[in-house]
């Protein structure tokens, strides 16, 4: 399990990493777009991320 999970981590890590590679200008500017969200809209996107990410899991397990 603890492989599985530091597997899963380390896949995290390189996908985030991707785009301020590829693209950091881009990266730059969804970041000045997300400071611009109220809280609220912050912990929306948030909460969609998981319960996508949820899903996918369950879907590919």
């Amino acid at each position: 399990m603890t492989d599985n999970l530091l597997l899963a981590f380390a896949l995290m890590l390189v996908l985030e990493g991707l785009v301020p590679f590829i693209a950091p200008s881009a990266w730059r500017e969804t970041f000045r777009r997300l400071i611009e969200f109220s809280d609220g809209q912050v912990r929306f996107v948030g909460l969609t991320s998981m319960l996508v990410g949820i899903i996918l899991i369950m879907i590919f397990k």
